[in-house]
Order: C-alpha cells, then structure tokens, then sequence
C-alpha cells in the first residue's frame, strides 16, 4: 500500500512538473487557452487584441503551474521572458498595453477592459483575494492607479496601482545609463521577469529584442508573493484597447520553475505600421498601372481634378508633425463631405462635423476653424500638437489636425451626449441627478489638476465653463475644446496678454491684467460649480434686479444662512444635503473677487473627495463689503464690452 501510494505520488509529481518547463519560438502549433479578441495569427504571431476599440483579450497556458511545493509552503523561483510589440494606427497614440499575468483562474471575461488591461475591475480591485500578480506595460496615464506617465513598466499585486513602476526604458551594458523605449514605438521588444523566492526578489528587464539582457533590471521590487499566490496558478497575458485603434502581439514566450527560462530564437516579424491614407495611395497606383494604357486621358483628369479638390498646405516645417496630421482626403471621406446632415454645431470659429475615420469605427467630431494669416501658424501648430499629447480620462482627446488653405480641420474624440449646457439646460431631455452632476463636477475638477500641475508642461485652459464639457456615453465628463489653451513650463508664468473666455466665467482680474493663470481656471470653474448644482446659468440675462449675476445670489443667500436655497428645481430635492451644500460653498470659494483666496486645484480635489475639510467661508468672505466689492467688479467687467466679445464657442459642439 505504501508502495503504491509512493509511486502514485511520484506520477503525481511528475504530472505537474511537466508543465513547469515551456518555450514558444512563435505560436504557430501552440495550444493556450484564448478568449475575447485573442488569436493566433497565420503568421505565429499571439495577436491579444485587434484593431477594435474597447475590447480586451486573454491568453493563458492551458494548464496550472506549481508554484509551491505545498498549499502552506513557500512561494518558488521562475523565470519567464516574452517579446512583444504594440502597433498603433497613429504612432504617439494607443490603446491600454499588455500584461504578464499569474492568476489562480485562467478565466478573466468577466473583468474590465480599457485602464483595468483585462485582469481587474472597479469591483475587484484592491482586494486581496484575488490573488494575482502581473507585470504591466502600460500606454495610458491613468491618475486614478497613480500612474507616472502613459509610457511605463509597473508590477502590480492585487491592485491596478502598481507597487513599483519606472518609465519604459533600459539599461545599456558597459555604461552606467538607461536608455528609454518607447513601448507603442512597432519596434521588438523583450522582457524578463524573474523571481527569487529565496531572497524574495522580483526583477523586471525590459529591452530590445535581439540585444543581450541587461545586466541591471529596469524594476526591483521586494516581494513575499506566499500569501499572495496559491500552490497552482495559471500564467498568461491580459491587454485591452481604448479610444484608439493598436493591436498588441506576443511574438515568443519562455517559462520555467525553478531555474532560468530558455532563450527566445526565430521569432516572427511584427506586420508593418500602415496609414490609411497609403494603403489607399498604393491602392490607386495599382489600379492606375493596370488601366494605364486604356484610360490614361480620364485618369489624367480625374487626377488633376481630385488633386484640386484635396490639395492641402504643407510646409518643410510640419513634416515633424506628420503623426497628428490627417489627410483632407481622410476626413472628407469621414464625415461624407461635411454635408449638414452631419453637422454638430454651430460656434463663433466655425463648424464641427459628426464622422468615422476611413477603414475603422472611430467616431470624430471635425472642427472646421478659418485662418487667413500665416504670422504664428508654426507655433500654433506646434501648440496643437503638444496639447494633442494630453492624456486623461476627463480630457477630450484631440487627435490631430489637417491644414488646408484657408481653414484649419481639428480632429477630436466624439462624445455621444453632446455638452453639459445642452443637458443641464435643454427642457426636452430629461434632466441629470445628482449624483450624475456631482462625478461630472470631479472629472472636470481632475482634468483640469492634470492640466495645471500633473503633466510636464502647466495648460491654462482659459475657457472652462459649461459648453466646454463634453459627455461621453456613460456621462462621464470630458473638459474640451483647447482652441484658446496656452501651455508654459512649471515655474515660469504664462505670459498671455489677450483677454478671451466668456462672459459670467472670466475672472474680475482678468479685464485689468490681461493675465490668465491657473486661478482665473480657478474662478471660471467656481462658476461652473455654481452653475451644476443651480440650475442658472453665470450670468441670466433676463433675470431681474439682484438675479443677474448667479455668484453675487448665491453669496448673498451664504450670507443669510439659506446656501442650499440655490439648488436646483429639477432636482426636486433628490440630492446629498452635504455634497450639494459643499458644492456650493466650494463654488464660492473658487470665485473669490481675490485670486490670492482661491484654493489650488489640487486642493480643490481634496476638498470633493473628503479627504480635507472645507475652510470655512467666514473666515475669507470677512463681510458684507466682498459682495459689493464682487458686484462692482462683475458689473465693470461686463460693461467693458458687450458679453459676445468675450465669448467663445465650444470646438465641438458650439456655444450656447
């Protein structure tokens, strides 16, 4: 009986040890488990995710690895490397990225896509029975896991908030430097991931596949994963896409327990990065070499002719620019024509068009802006590709831009439900909750923190109000439209002498010092608060009396203990009494007559998630003579010009 049960034991053993030793030059014969837009490509190559938006993609080892000797024993040692390569439609903009993950289950559906790259969701996250580890390389800057940038290596447990994570670089052997990569560059790359479950030590290695391994890795992490993993787990890898069209690839994988993963050899080429406007160039010049000899007179004139109709300005200076550059051909064909069929809007720098990028389901809204002159179109190019490099959730994604003749064509992300001013104020939809109003007021109020303080050069927005704030299909809000936006370096101050923004937002300095910075983003996004949580728009100008200037009524009614009198009707009472009389107060605050008096945004995200108490407003509105003070201040503002010399309309949906 001994016997058998030693020999029972031993095929035991020997059963899952076989599968604790793999290597895949290409995936061509593999046999891994695969779901959602997974498959392997007739080339070998792991495709995770296709060229389709907001999906997401699995691939595990078919069968559980040992990672301990015993349920309560200790973890062991592995070592795993993989190369892979991420290709993007446009080359500085992608989906999520890629994961290496280990899990206890080979069935990840049931998890979110987009930021939460497959292997979690806003329900599982944090907590520690998942049980999970994963290497991350992840494209998006996403706040809300502390991300360090939309180009980095992290290494998470049980948490999308990585416990270590650096900017995706490596280092080069014999010098004492780090060189970085750019992880949606198309180039091959490889990453090495080993764990000493002795010293309790997690490395991670990035490089360029075909380069020897680093000496020094990119990440170290100190990591007891015995309580973090169970005796058998799966090993796999998890990505995600989002706005933008990329489809990321394993190109070969090595795994072993206990000892050091095999090399990597013969592994299949990554498929070229190719636009849409070549392939349909090398479409035409084929066709055009067929037909040659039998329509050459119409082809001739069909050329000339569609060279007129498309022809585009394009300067030796803008070839730098070229990945946020659209084709005029491309767009055209988007919004078929910019017939008014598809016409979003109408605003005081031009129209915005509803489209679908050829050869793809993104949805756009083209904003068609006129220019007459040529003094500054290089630096204002320049600026429009920089604030396209701005990425955040509660951002509206500017994709890029096409110059021709007398017009310049913006490119935006399409946000399905339209403007924050069309929603609070349009009688015919139904109106928003509070709790709808109260997430859109945070978003807006993160965007623009990253804007002032968290990307690496300060945007002062400078037209923050209503029509400004998009929505896209799960209402979430999205500050746009940087047509008048100015970008500076940390620590130097903005250097705009032109007054722009709207009538009711503009702060009362700003008439006098022709200066915006960040505390006139401040006053207009007070206003804002202001104008969400009464249902009144800044200034209402068939109010009577006292009525007009919506900050002057509600500080008035502070002032008379009765704040929460400025609710809005169509809430009917349906709101948080604490979150609604903080909104208020907040919004007060913001819009201080004194910039000096007015919080930080970052300070104002503390005060919206609790986690600092609102001073009290007594202590800055010290008495009745703020009011008169703001008043006047408002009022001579607004008698300097009529309220349509000030205004600007929203890029995408047009003003109000």
């Amino acid at each position: 009986m001994v016997l058998r049960f030693l020999i029972f034991f031993f095929l035991l053993e020997l059963a899952v040890s076989n599968n604790e030793d793999f290597l895949f030059n290409g995936f061509r014969s593999a046999n891994l488990s695969l779901d959602g837009t997974a498959e392997i490509t007739s080339d070998g190559l792991l495709r995770l995710t296709n060229s389709t938006k907001l999906l997401k993609g699995h691939a595990f080892y078919p069968a559980p690895i040992r990672f301990k000797r015993s349920p309560a024993g200790k973890a062991l040692s592995f070592s795993t490397t993989f190369a892979f390569g991420i290709i993007s439609e446009y080359s500085q903009l992608s989906g999520n990225g890629i994961a290496f993950v280990i899990s206890p289950s080979s069935n990840l559906t049931a998890n979110t896509g987009s930021q939460y790259l497959g292997i979690l969701s806003p329900r599982t996250n944090g907590d520690a029975t998942n049980h999970l580890v994963a290497v991350e390389l992840d494209t998006i800057y996403n706040p809300d896991f502390q991300d360090i940038n939309d180009n980095h290596v992290g290494i998470d447990v049980n948490n999308m908030t990585s416990i270590a994570a650096k900017t995706a670089s490596y280092y080069v052997n014999g010098s004492n430097e780090f060189r970085n990569l750019t992880l949606i560059s198309g180039e091959r790359m490889q990453v090495w991931v080993d764990y000493d479950g002795d010293g309790m030590q997690l490395n991670v290695t990035l490089g360029l596949l075909g380069l020897t391994k680093p000496s020094i890795p990119l990440l170290s992490a100190s990591l007891n994963l015995t309580d973090v993993i169970h005796e058998q787990m799966y090993v796999g890898f998890s990505s995600s896409t989002g706005s933008f069209l990329s489809s990321h690839y394993i190109l070969g994988w090595s795994f072993k327990m206990n000892g050091v993963a095999r090399p990597l050899v013969d592994l299949p080429s990554l498929p070229r990065r190719t636009s849409h406007s070549r392939l349909a160039l090398a479409l035409w010049l084929s066709l055009g070499a067929v037909l040659l000899l039998l329509v050459l007179i119409a082809a001739g004139v069909s050329v000339v002719v569609r060279k007129i109709k498309f022809s585009e300005l394009l300067e030796d200076w803008e070839v730098d620019y070229g990945p946020h550059r659209f084709s005029y051909k491309d767009l055209y064909d988007a919004t078929k024509g910019f017939k008014d069929k598809g016409l979003l809007g109408v605003g005081g720098f031009g129209r915005v068009y509803r489209g679908v990028i050829p050869g793809s389901k993104i949805e756009v809204a083209v904003k068609k802006v006129s220019h007459q002159s040529r003094q500054g179109m290089k630096e204002f190019i320049a600026e429009i590709v920089s604030i396209g490099r701005l990425r955040h959730r509660n951002l509206v994604q500017l994709l890029g831009y096409c110059r021709r003749k007398g017009e310049f064509l913006l490119v935006y992300d399409y946000m399905p439900n339209g403007s924050l001013d069309k929603l609070l104020f349009n009688q015919a939809r139904p109106g928003m909750t509070w709790n709808q109003r109260f997430n859109i007021i945070k978003g807006v109020a993160s965007g623009l923190l990253y804007l002032h303080e968290e990307w690496e050069k300060v945007v002062i927005h400078r037209d923050v109000k209503a029509s400004n704030v998009l929505l896209d299909g799960e209402l979430n809000g999205r500050l746009g439209d940087f047509g008048l936006a100015r970008l500076y370096d940390h620590g130097n101050d903005p250097r705009t002498t032109h007054v722009v923004g709207t009538m009711g937002y503009l702060a009362p300095e700003l008439p006098r010092t022709g200066k915006a910075t960040k505390l006139t983003d401040v006053f207009a996004f007070g206003a804002l608060l202001l104008e969400v949580a009464c249902g009144r728009r800044p200034i209402e100008h068939q109010a009577q009396g006292d009525e007009v200037v919506l900050l002057a009524w509600a500080l008035r009614n502070w002032r008379r203990g009765a704040i929460i009198d400025c609710a809005d009707p169509k809430l009917r009472g349906q709101y948080d009494a604490e979150e609604l009389d903080l909104v208020l107060k907040l919004g007060l605050l913001c819009s201080h007559p004194v910039p000096a008096n007015r919080p930080t945004m970052r300070q104002v995200m503390q005060y919206l998630d609790g986690d600092v108490p609102l001073p009290e407003l007594s202590t800055i509105y010290l008495d009745a003579s703020v009011v008169e003070v703001l008043q006047n201040e408002m009022s001579d503002c607004y008698s300097m010009s009529s309220p349509s010399s000030f205004s600007t309309d929203s890029l995408l949906y047009g003003g109000r």
